[in-house]
Formats: C-alpha cells, sequence, structure tokens
C-alpha cells in the first residue's frame, strides 16, 4: 500500500475510533449516522447486509437489533465469525439471479431492512469503476424487490457518475422518494453517496422522511 495513504488513514479520526470501539471497518460510522437521523433501523428488525465484508455494517445492525432481531451477513467472500448470537454470514454472489432467493432462505422473515455497501474492486479507471458500482446497486435494488418487506427500508451506496441518474429514476419509478444521504464519515472527496427508500403500502409516490 502507498505510504501517503496509510498515513492519511492513521490520521483518520474515524479509523482510530473503529479500532478503539472494535468495529472492523471506519464505514460502521456511516451507517451508524445515517440511522441517528432517519431511525430506519429498529430494536427488533430483520436486516439483509450486502455486500457485507469485513462486516462493519453487521456490527452496528446487531447492536441496533438486539437480541429479538436478526441480521444476515452476504458477501462474496467468507467474513470472519462476529460471535454474535443475532448475526448469520453466508458466503454469495448478489449479482446472481437466485440470491434472493437463497437469502430468505437463511432468513426467519422478509426483511425489514436491506442494506448494501457493496464496491467493486477498485481499478483506478473511473467510469469502469462506476459501472462496476451501479451494476452491484441494480443487484441490490433487485433482491430489495423481491424481498424486502412493505414499510421496509432500503440503503445503498453509489457512485457519482453518468449512470447515477438512471439507477436514480428507476427507484423513483419503484419507490417514489429518494433521500440522498451523505453521512459526515464519509469522506468529502469521495465520490461515494448512499440512497434511502421506503417500500410503501400506500403506492409510489407517498414516502417521506
Amino acid at each position: 500500500m502507498p505510504k501517503r495513504w496509510l498515513r492519511e488513514r492513521r490520521r483518520d479520526p474515524y479509523y482510530r475510533r473503529a479500532k478503539e470501539e472494535g468495529y472492523r471497518s471506519r464505514a460502521a460510522f456511516k451507517l451508524l449516522q445515517a440511522n441517528k437521523k432517519y431511525n430506519f433501523i429498529k430494536t427488533g428488525d430483520v436486516v439483509a447486509d450486502l455486500g457485507a465484508a469485513p462486516g462493519g455494517w453487521t456490527q452496528v445492525a446487531s447492536k441496533i437489533v438486539g437480541s429479538r432481531g436478526f441480521v444476515l451477513s452476504v458477501d462474496l467472500c467468507e467474513i470472519k465469525n462476529l460471535n454474535q448470537k443475532n448475526v448469520k454470514t453466508v458466503v454469495a454472489d448478489i449479482k446472481d439471479p437466485k440470491c434472493s432467493d437463497f437469502i430468505m432462505e437463511n432468513l426467519p422473515r422478509n426483511p425489514d431492512v436491506i442494506l448494501s455497501d457493496a464496491s467493486p474492486n477498485i481499478s483506478g479507471v473511473w467510469d469502469v469503476d462506476h459501472a462496476r458500482q451501479i451494476e452491484l446497486a441494480d443487484a441490490a435494488l433487485e433482491i430489495a424487490k423481491n424481498i424486502l418487506c412493505f414499510n421496509g427500508y432500503f440503503f445503498c451506496k453509489v457512485f457519482h457518475g453518468d449512470l447515477l441518474k438512471g439507477f436514480i429514476d428507476e427507484i423513483k419509478r419503484q419507490y417514489g422518494f429518494v433521500k440522498i444521504v451523505k453521512p459526515s464519515a464519509s469522506r468529502k472527496k469521495s465520490s461515494e453517496i448512499y440512497i434511502l427508500v421506503k417500500k410503501s403500502l400506500e403506492g409510489n409516490n407517498k414516502n417521506s422522511y
């Protein structure tokens, strides 16, 4: 790893806090901040965490849902045991058309929340990285369409780029309302943003936060 990147990471307050508080990644604070503001994960919820490795978001969700809730952590890579009774980790490809069925086989019921912090291996070629990330976001959106319970929430990472508008337009067609979220733990220079939507019983145009 470049020495400059390592120095910047060590100076990062969220990186240090993650180490101090036992979170596996600084990304944990992005979810903590977003949920503090919008309260989309609650005690007792069932949560599917897509693209979950190394497990920072799963750790956060597990604490919020508590012993009455459940979190399924899904990634292409095996996730090291989190030692939480309300967490199960599985290896799966969210782009696989059968992934929705596989997820449901490992959940007690339809999820109240679907999270996706999935990111491709960054190549450094922005158009390629953006397209790959939107592909993952599309896959997560399809899973949410298939299995998210009514009045459930979908919270997903996306990158700025030419394909973002089309992705947001697709969400608006399905859900009607899109909330763009940029937690303070997300680096200002980062092109990532997060999208929060609610699957409403009332139809596509009555969601609000």
